[in-house]
């Protein structure tokens, strides 16, 4: 383990083309002042610099078609579009760059419910289909429950109780853990 406190400038640099976060609020984390395709194009630009203006918009197209915007219009800005919305062109933006790891902070917690499971159902296809490895903090033990192969669960920033998901959930060993899974169910 490192602390990425210490990482040089190009280290830092690295990390993030390694690490990708997708925040709760899609109408915070957006640049309200760019257009979607600025948005997406942006970490291109930095990350893979080699890439042709004309490649560049082919891939900011396919990342918005991979996360369920494939005809949205790339001059739009932010405001234009649904919380919905917002939160996917995030996931594209935070794909841009190919990351190995995929950090999500209650991604889901300000979108409403069939949203949510719209882009649940993205990320588990994320997943799947680019054996991708997500960090994904949450509330919802039952979002937990669906997508994570395991599970850490922490009280007051301590780490209680760690495992496999389905037995984590289970079979809860921890008090603090018991009580989370019953005010659930």
């Amino acid at each position: 383990m490192q602390d990425v406190g210490g990482f040089s400038r190009r280290e830092r640099f690295a990390f993030k083309s390694d690490v990708q976060i997708v925040f709760q609020d899609p109408y915070g984390s957006l640049n309200p002042r760019a257009t979607v395709r600025t948005i997406v194009n942006e970490a291109l630009i930095l990350h893979q610099p080699s890439l042709t203006s004309a490649q560049k918009l082919d891939r900011v197209r396919a990342l918005l078609e991979e996360v369920g915007l494939a005809n949205v219009e790339l001059g739009k800005f932010p405001h234009e579009f649904s919380g919905g919305q917002r939160q996917r062109i995030a996931i594209a933006r935070a794909l841009a760059v190919e990351p190995e790891v995929l950090v999500c902070d209650e991604p889901l917690s300000s979108l409403d419910v069939s949203i949510q499971a719209q882009v649940l159902e993205l990320f588990r296809r994320l997943i799947s289909e680019r054996g991708l490895t997500m960090v994904f903090i949450t509330h919802d033990l039952n979002v937990a429950r669906l997508l994570c192969d395991r599970v850490y669960v922490m009280n007051e920033g301590r780490v209680v109780e760690q495992g496999d998901a389905d037995d984590i959930l289970s079979n809860p060993r921890d008090d603090y853990t018991r009580r989370l899974l019953e005010a659930v169910y």
